[in-house]
């Protein structure tokens, strides 16, 4: 056997292996997740400062959230997610953290009551998603971005039932929503009721409005 062919066998055992480390990270964020009842996920920056108006807002919407009788799923980092977990566990709420093992690796944040570590992304959003009743969506980057168009992509497909997200702070998001009206439904990529998938709020208390009055209206088939 030469070496190149060495290797090949190599890269080959290295993915069985990885596909049993996959599975028992779904089978985990399953069994962790599946009794947790109803819940919010909280998105944004993990760049936002504890001083910030975003960071006291997702702190006060996940107390609201924990009043109305969610548990509140973030992915357990500082900034945003920290600020949620910190509300919900003032709150006296479930304040779950997801968190992701990278090479600049990313502590969970102190406010975390029910703490799952993933080593895969694609693993990691599926138990962000599962498990959730609403997105809130704060300003955030790539990784904000990635994990809305993905939920928005899966309700679009009608790979998932729809749910409320719900954006904060519109004018953050008017340069973007006003290129996928302008742009990107003008130009037929996206249909115009596909920027209906998303809602946007100002205060904690305008989010939790939207998402009580999305389940008041859902019909028994659930959509």
């Amino acid at each position: 056997m030469n070496k190149y062919n060495g290797q090949i066998n190599h890269f080959y055992l290295e993915d069985t292996w990885r596909v049993f480390r996959i599975i028992s990270e779904f089978v985990e964020g399953f069994e962790e997740l599946s009794e947790v009842g109803p819940a919010i996920t909280v998105f944004g920056s993990a760049r936002a400062s504890r001083e910030s108006k975003d960071y006291e807002s997702a702190r006060r919407l996940a107390r609201l959230a924990v009043e109305h009788g969610y548990a509140v799923i973030t992915g357990g980092g500082p900034g945003i997610m920290e600020a949620a977990n910190r509300g919900a566990k003032e709150a006296g709420g479930l304040s779950i953290g997801l968190n992701i093992e990278i090479p600049l690796e990313q502590q969970p944040n102190k406010y975390v009551t029910k703490l799952i570590s993933f080593r895969y992304f694609f693993v990691r959003k599926v138990m962000l998603v599962k498990y959730a009743k609403a997105f809130v969506v704060f300003p955030g980057g790539y990784g904000t971005f990635d994990e809305l168009f993905e939920s928005l992509t899966l309700i679009q497909t009608h790979k998932i039932s729809r749910f409320p997200i719900v954006l904060m702070r519109p004018r953050y998001w008017e340069g973007l929503i006003e290129w996928l009206k302008k742009t990107v439904a003008r130009n037929r990529k996206i249909s115009p009721e596909d920027l209906n998938l998303f809602s946007l709020a100002e205060e904690p208390e305008e989010a939790c409005d939207i998402i009580e009055d999305f389940y008041a209206n859902v019909v028994p088939d659930g959509t």
